[in-house]
């Protein structure tokens, strides 16, 4: 949250409920592709795509530097990722477990 808001907790929270249920309203990549297009500046969009190239690239057990050599992504910033991945809020392992069932 940024630190001046004046909002409620409820009030972030309330928020964060109606952009995660436009996200879960879109029903295919290039609506996805549209929506965060829209919604995320060209860098802003790089660095969730960068993080989720990282997730992968974990996934499959490469080392951080290998990682930062594929896509450029700080070590530190891969560091946080593989935390979150291990120790974060689930968000991470939900989506791979959708889309890699095998894992």
């Amino acid at each position: 949250m940024k630190p001046n808001r004046n909002e409620s907790e409820r009030q972030q929270t309330r928020a964060e409920d109606a952009l995660f249920d436009a996200v879960i309203s879109l029903r295919s990549a290039d609506e996805c592709r549209n929506f965060f297009k829209d919604l995320c500046t060209p860098a802003e969009l790089q660095a969730l795509v960068d993080r989720w190239q990282v997730v992968e690239y974990l996934e499959q057990g490469l080392p951080y530097r290998r990682i930062h050599d594929l896509t450029g992504v700080s070590v530190t910033t891969i560091g946080r990722v593989a935390r979150c991945l291990t120790d974060g809020s689930g968000g991470y392992r939900t989506a791979i477990d959708r889309i890699h069932p095998s894992h």
